[in-house]
């Protein structure tokens, strides 16, 4: 059952990643750079739960189980396999489930770090870089860049269209 502690743990855990908490009176500069922390974290997180994936992947496969019950004496030793089976893949969704999770949080953590980079150069734009961040900060678009046609062929078009 402490395995199962475990994973129920994380899951929690996970949960509260989810909920990105900034103090009303930090800075628009530190609260990206507190966002970067976080996604950095989950970032390594995620990288550790991979890991762990693939190793119950690996386990999972039916020589590797037969081989981990091979020490084991039983007169239904095809139970045994598939109870690890079953435990395996218990395992296997509940990590699974984390990363999931993890990736969620990923997400809206970089879309809060565009926003309070876009805000912070917004603020610096109009003067003040240190003032409070009040409230949810909207979406900001960027715009798209497109290719200028050169001034020659713009004077071609020109005389084209006068003609």
């Amino acid at each position: 059952m402490t395995h199962f502690a475990g994973i129920i743990f994380r899951l929690v855990f996970a949960g509260l990643l989810l909920s990105v908490t900034v103090p009303a009176q930090e800075s628009r500069p530190e609260r990206a750079a507190n966002l970067r922390a976080q996604l950095a974290e989950i970032q390594g997180k995620e990288t550790e739960l991979k890991t762990q994936l693939e190793q119950i992947e690996e386990q999972i496969k039916p020589e590797n189980i037969e081989r981990s019950l091979a020490g084991i004496g039983s007169t239904h030793p095809e139970e045994l396999r598939e109870q690890r089976r079953r435990q395996l893949e218990i395992e296997k969704k509940g990590v699974q489930s984390q990363l999931d999770t993890l990736a969620a949080s990923r997400t809206r953590l970089e879309t809060a770090i565009a926003t309070a980079d876009a805000m912070s150069y917004q603020s610096l734009g109009q003067g003040s870089s240190s003032g409070p961040s009040i409230g949810p900060v909207p979406a900001v678009s960027i715009p798209t860049v497109t290719a200028k046609t050169p001034r020659s062929h713009r004077r071609r078009v020109k005389k084209r269209v006068r003609h």
